[in-house]
């Protein structure tokens, strides 16, 4: 039996949402309804918020230097900064279905040529630090 998600019940939807929402809105107030995956988006959403900084040096020091983050289109950085947190702090979820999820969640906000890229560039960060905290 194939379980399909609605765009708006994806939680990584739902995560670059509430992201979107507090980054570029400092008094909003994230509030998390009723969902199965619940404390999944909670965790992302306010581990992101809490490791920012961090975020940002990462992606930094892995995007091209041609690539200058802050003028990225802002749900890019949301889901660039996401998808970092991820890729740094749940060992335990493969890359190929992180970085699938955040493409399929994409779809919802980006254009077909902007995934394409988006793919890219989260293949890439992906291979950074997954190969440096395994030499570590």
């Amino acid at each position: 039996m194939k379980i399909s998600f609605k765009p708006q019940n994806n939680p990584r939807v739902i995560i670059i949402q509430k992201l979107y929402s507090k980054f570029f809105n400092d008094d909003e107030i994230l509030t998390y309804p009723k969902h199965r995956f619940k404390k999944f988006i909670k965790d992302i959403t306010k581990g992101t918020i809490e490791r920012d900084e961090i975020i940002l040096e990462e992606l930094n020091n892995n995007l091209n230097s041609k690539i200058n983050f802050n003028n990225l289109d802002k749900v890019f950085q949301v889901i660039l900064k996401s998808a970092t947190y991820e890729f740094l702090y749940k060992p335990n979820l493969s890359t190929r279905i992180i970085i699938k999820e955040y493409l399929n969640a994409s779809n919802f906000f980006l254009n077909n040529s902007q995934t394409k890229y988006l793919n890219a560039l989260l293949d890439k960060i992906a291979k950074n630090i997954r190969s440096t905290n395994a030499r570590i």
